[in-house]
């Protein structure tokens, strides 16, 4: 009989006294919701991003959704995206009507080719949903100007890259409306949640209001005044003080997940048969969401993760392309082909374990398994 092995996750935040902390006053303040923890968050966050407004809801699915209807998204209007991304990227135009465009990738960074962006335009096009994938920024200077040539809402898709610098400057701190997420396995974790950050005082009011069933307490207007259509995306003090301490703590979150993918480079150099992610240059900072390497095309992925798996290394496939998901298959028509980048490298990314507080020793089981897996 094999003996058991220690499984190394595929993910895990860190979380510690300071979380428990904070959680433990809200309890006792009896202040779960709408309350002051949120807003010191969001004055938090917005100056760590370098933004003047943010508006925290639950989830940063629920700020890409906003965002869309703030820009009055609808039927018979299109949204440009990428294939490759979590399915959010799309919902959240979807939703509202709109019908899903995708431009395909740049084989290197992942993220929207801009010049596939471009031709993706046609006389529907009201918006383009940027994708910082994997926590690589993307070519948000390309993006903005193709963006105001055709009149179009520019939204940001930085739910993965919290700490990511574009040009020297955080992502969230050059204009656009951009999204961070704080599921379990983001940088910054609370369980469930995302922020909006905005440079526009009334975007920012518009989702303050919608966040909350389109309440309104402009001009002496209480709980029950609803000026608009809105939805409950509130988000809970309770997770707020978590973001907190998580925010208190985040340079000591980056810097190691970032010391771990350099540790994994070297670790990986002689494998020839996975391909590590996309360096830094001279314009972006990537802030370390995931690894995911790139097998070779020769290597059956679903053979190696379950060596991985019989070893105690957790992995996963990140991610399917969007457009070839079940539902969008069946409402939208799209089939393989359509996007051949993106494709291709869906169907060879296998994600490694990745998270804050991962060892060394860890980190070299894992490329062992993966090593003799590839063999």
């Amino acid at each position: 009989m094999r003996e058991a092995v220690r499984e190394i996750p595929l993910s895990r935040p860190w979380l510690d006294e300071r979380e428990e902390e904070l959680v433990l006053e809200v309890l006792r303040s009896g202040r779960l919701s709408l309350g002051p923890w949120i807003e010191r968050f969001e004055a938090q966050l917005a100056a760590r991003v370098g933004a003047p407004y943010a508006a925290a809801l639950s989830s940063g699915t629920a700020g890409l959704h906003l965002l869309c209807k703030i820009a009055a998204l609808g039927p018979g209007d299109e949204a440009i995206t990428s294939p490759l991304s979590f399915v959010a990227s799309a919902n959240c135009f979807i939703l509202e009507g709109a019908a899903p465009v995708f431009a395909d990738v740049d084989p290197v960074t992942l993220n929207m080719d801009p010049a596939a962006v471009e031709a993706a335009v046609t006389e529907r096009t009201r918006a383009i949903v940027a994708v910082d994938m994997f926590g690589y920024p993307c070519e948000l200077d390309e993006l903005r100007a193709i963006a105001d040539r055709h009149g179009l809402a520019l939204i940001e898709d930085s739910a993965e890259s919290l700490g990511a610098e574009y040009k020297g400057r955080p992502l969230g701190s050059h204009g656009p409306s951009a999204v961070f997420g704080f599921y379990p396995n983001k940088q910054l974790a609370t369980g469930e949640g995302g922020v909006v950050v905005t440079h526009s005082e009334e975007e920012w009011r518009q989702l303050v209001s919608l966040r909350n069933q389109g309440r309104s307490y402009d001009e002496g207007g209480g709980w029950f005044h609803h000026v608009r259509l809105g939805l409950n995306y509130r988000w809970t003090d309770v997770q707020a003080a978590i973001g907190l301490a998580q925010l208190e703590k985040l340079d000591r979150i980056l810097e190691p997940r970032a010391a771990a993918a350099r540790r994994y480079g070297e670790l990986l150099a002689g494998i020839e048969r996975a391909e590590v992610p996309a360096s830094d240059d001279g314009d972006r900072r990537r802030s370390w969401f995931v690894y995911v390497v790139t097998l070779d095309q020769a290597v059956d992925r679903s053979t190696v993760m379950a060596a991985l798996r019989r070893d105690g290394v957790a992995s996963a496939e990140y991610v399917p392309c969007i457009h070839l998901q079940p539902y969008m298959r069946e409402r939208f028509g799209f089939s393989e082909g359509l996007c051949p980048v993106a494709e291709d490298a869906a169907s060879r990314a296998l994600a490694l374990p990745f998270f804050t507080q991962i060892g060394a020793a860890d980190q070299e089981r894992a490329v062992e398994a993966l090593a003799a897996a590839l063999r």
